[in-house]
């Protein structure tokens, strides 16, 4: 089990770790960020929360996403 949660971690390991485990029925999984582990606010398309989204959109880093002005 790799965890890959940064130092702004909003959840601990052991909340990511039961995450990752298959639940006894399907509308039980819990998908979190891969950055900080934040399950609300959740981005199925990219694995992120909106909070990382923005940070890594704003910066450049997720191809594709730019900042739409008009």
């Amino acid at each position: 089990m790799v965890f890959l949660l940064e130092k702004h971690s909003m959840t601990t390991k052991a909340q990511y770790a039961k995450s990752l485990k298959k639940p006894k029925y399907k509308t039980r999984i819990v998908r979190r960020c891969w950055r900080c582990g934040r399950k609300k606010g959740y981005l199925r398309d990219f694995d992120l929360c909106r909070i990382c989204f923005r940070e890594l959109a704003s910066r450049g880093e997720i191809p594709g996403i730019r900042k739409a002005s008009w």
